[in-house]
């Protein structure tokens, strides 16, 4: 048996008890990958990963586990683990790049400082994949537990991938927002009536409140065995990208745009989103933001 340090965050907030938790493993070098899938249940955050050897001329590599599933590519985690090897001293104070190698590929990851500080973390996610467009919503207010009339009419029901495929649901109201629930079976029978693949789910809202917020949002993802999610870096970017697709945001208004999620868990997130056209037309789309060491200790496997 080895015993095995790893490092505990909240990330994506700058204060302890706040924002996503997450377990790093910074020296995860011969660990099974079915161990790590039974460690990253052992440990029950939303993920938790694991820092290997650089293979392909990156930096590190890394691989992300929620409780129930391997993802190729997730926000907080890679966030998270950027400050983790900052604190470790394997990032050296103002180096303005790392490049992880996730499931996904190669993943630059830009580094802003505040002197020896560690301001933020900013992830390149992969140019965004728009599905079809739901067409029935018959039974998605339900399974959601919100009234079926604050969805959205004028914004599409639809599939966004940036390595990761989240439902993006548009909700009228922060209110209507934060009375929603997961119900997973009903969410299960909606995504077999709608021809979907089962998918996590993404509400968001642009009704503004007293912060800076453009969105306002929650993630229900049981499929990956997180009921709710505190802070999704790997939906934000597909969101910023949905608002920027559809005019919610124009184009010349999408950098930094800050995503406030998390607040009815009582741990408010703050995911900074930037979306730019690029002169072919495509969408450049980083994920930014910080994160707080709370506690570290080791696991023997």
């Amino acid at each position: 048996m080895t015993a095995y340090r790893y490092l505990h965050l909240d990330v994506f907030t700058n204060r302890r008890f706040a924002g996503n938790q997450l377990a790093v493993f910074p020296a995860a070098a011969g660990l099974d990958p079915s161990v790590m899938q039974q460690i990253a249940a052992e440990m029950a955050y939303s993920e938790t990963t694991f820092i290997l050897p650089a293979e392909a001329g990156g930096d590190a590599r890394m691989r992300i586990f929620t409780p129930a599933v391997e993802l190729p590519i997730a926000g907080h985690p890679t966030v998270g683990s950027i400050y983790a090897l900052a604190h470790d001293g394997v990032i050296q104070v103002g180096q303005e790049r790392f490049m992880f190698e996730l499931g996904v590929g190669p993943t630059p990851v830009t580094l802003e400082w505040d002197g020896s500080r560690l301001e933020s973390a900013w992830m390149r996610q992969q140019p965004p994949r728009f599905g079809a467009p739901v067409t029935r919503r018959d039974g998605l207010g339900e399974a959601l537990g919100i009234d079926a009339a604050e969805i959205v009419d004028a914004l599409p029901v639809q599939p966004v991938s940036c390595g990761v495929e989240f439902l993006m649901v548009p909700v009228a109201t922060r209110s209507a927002l934060d009375g929603a629930r997961s119900d997973t079976s009903a969410l299960d029978g909606y995504f077999a009536t709608a021809d979907l693949s089962t998918l996590p789910v993404y509400l968001f809202t642009t009704e503004r409140g007293d912060d800076d917020a453009v969105a306002y949002s929650r993630m229900f993802a049981p499929s990956f065995g997180i009921a709710e999610d505190p802070a999704t870096g790997s939906a934000s970017g597909p969101l910023g990208a949905y608002l920027v697709e559809h005019a919610v945001v124009p184009a010349d208004q999408s950098d930094r745009m800050l995503n406030l999620q998390g607040v009815k868990m009582g741990r408010p997130s703050e995911i900074w989103m930037s979306i730019e056209r690029t002169a072919g037309g495509t969408m450049e789309v980083r994920v930014g933001g910080s994160a707080i060491m709370v506690s570290e200790g080791t696991l023997t496997a």
